[in-house]
């Protein structure tokens, strides 16, 4: 062991997978000191819950063995005490750092430990293997032990595998992997440091703000801390990522349930704070979109509207979304063509008389009164049905429930007419969120983003008389 630096080696056994609703049954630990063993420890502890028999037949583990071991809090000092200003090394760190976080905020507690994940050091440095479990390499070293699935026994192993792969690539070769684990991310100059010390991979928004307070950038991920940290990294910074890094003085970021929550609120934020480098979403743009009359004895049947200025439960009555008039009568002039259709009722022509159309026999005659009204609207409905916008389809409000089970966050989010109205997280607000009468704005983006959201999410909920009914 004289070769590694100062580490601590750590497993934990749980009675299942999920920090939030399961808890630790044993911890042991190994502490390398100056290449030494510093100190070897374990305990099994009490749950405060029933093992479940598929677990104890995994790790031997069964409730009469912890039934008068300490609790977690009781051993929780002791193990601080080993892990405070170390490095912890684990097999799948994220698992049993998930883990010990969610133990000791259940005491009022913060675990902060830089980490080593044994996991990514194989990946790094056997590329082309396939397996890098423990047990994929126990088989591909040779390696034996009595106690797999116990905490010891694994901790264990994982100190023969750092053995193991210093005789098969060399110390050298082995400590850059582990330096290059450990050098971890930086963030620019200008930036407290203490930033990374709250900020995890959850899901939410960031904001970059320059040396005046004013918004640079704003971003969404489902893992924050990952994604604020890429705009940094140095092999692959773009000229644009590199003059941003050099302008940002600080960073804030908020949580949501999930990715729609985050995709909501990066909209939102974009279009109210206006950041100097979110080019795509940061103005409302002027959409437009073809409007179609049902009144047969009102001409002209068609118009080009701006999307803004539409009222959104209007929306079933609009054809096609375009970026300027020109695509919008582009449309309308090769349905023309491809339906027969009469420009003068259509408003393509003026002046009175019969359309160019009837007169090269591309019209069917409807503006001289050969073909009846109701017949040439049909076939105008007919062309444009591929084009039309959805129709609203709920009575009223709704909403879309997010719920993170790693993190417990719940949001609400509430939509009507394709216009989203606000998040809530509390049932307090769910009364006055539905009484509310919204001033509703049509919005592209939301739109788009609504429409994927309804596709794909199954946890749709309704809102009738101030009741909620899952849909």
């Amino acid at each position: 062991m004289h070769w590694l630096p100062d580490l601590v080696f750590l497993d934990i056994e749980t009675t299942g997978g999920n920090h939030t609703d399961d808890r630790i049954t044993e911890v042991a630990l190994i502490k390398i000191e100056g290449g030494e063993i510093l100190t070897v420890w374990e305990s099994l502890i009490n749950p405060d819950m029933p093992i479940p028999r598929q677990i104890t037949g995994l790790t031997g583990i069964a409730d009469e063995m912890v039934r008068e071991a300490p609790t977690f809090k009781h051993i929780a000092g002791e193990l601080y005490s080993y892990l405070e200003g170390q490095v912890m090394v684990a097999h799948n760190v994220r698992f049993d750092y998930g883990f010990l976080k969610a133990e000791y905020k259940r005491m009022g507690g913060t675990l902060r430990q830089r980490t080593l994940c044994t996991v990514k050091l194989s990946r790094k440095l056997y590329p082309h293997v396939h397996g890098h479990s423990l047990d994929a390499i126990m088989q591909r070293f040779g390696l034996t032990t009595k106690a797999r699935h116990r905490s010891m026994g694994d901790v264990q192993l994982m100190l023969d595998f750092l053995e193991a792969i210093k005789q098969d690539l060399g110390s050298v070769k082995v400590l850059e992997a582990i330096s290059l684990q450990l050098k971890g991310p930086t963030l620019p100059s200008g930036v407290d440091e203490s930033f990374l010390n709250n900020i995890q991979d959850i899901p939410g928004v960031y904001i970059f703000y320059d040396h005046t307070d004013l918004p640079l950038y704003i971003g969404k991920s489902i893992k924050l801390r990952s994604r604020v940290l890429s705009h940094f990294a140095s092999d692959h910074v773009s000229a644009t990522e590199m003059e941003l890094a050099q302008k940002v003085r600080r960073i804030e970021w908020r949580e949501t349930a999930g990715e729609l929550g985050a995709l909501l609120l990066e909209s939102k934020l974009i279009k109210t704070m206006q950041p100097a480098y979110n080019r795509l979403l940061r103005k409302h743009k002027n959409f437009y979109a073809i409007q179609m009359s049902h009144q047969l004895n009102v001409l002209p049947w068609l118009k080009i509207v701006t999307l803004v200025d539409v009222d959104p439960s209007e929306l079933e009555f609009l054809y096609g979304i375009f970026k300027t008039k020109k695509s919008a009568k582009d449309l309308i002039y090769k349905l023309v063509d491809e339906f027969q259709l009469c420009c003068k009722v259509l408003g393509m022509e003026k002046g009175k008389g019969k359309c160019f159309g009837e007169h090269v026999g591309k019209c069917t005659g409807v503006c001289v009164g050969k073909e009846k009204h109701e017949l040439h609207h049909l076939r105008l409905k007919m062309s444009l049905a591929p084009h039309q916008l959805k129709a609203w389809p709920y009575q009223g409000k709704v909403g879309i429930k997010e719920l993170n089970i790693e993190t417990n966050k719940t949001e609400l989010h509430v939509f009507e007419q394709w216009c989203y109205l606000e998040t809530i997280d509390s049932d307090a607000d769910l009364a006055e969120t539905i009484q509310t009468k919204y001033r509703l704005q049509f919005d592209l983006d939301i739109y788009r983003l609504i429409g994927k959201a309804f596709s794909n999410n199954h946890n749709i909920i309704q809102f009738d008389n101030e009741q909620l009914a899952y849909i």
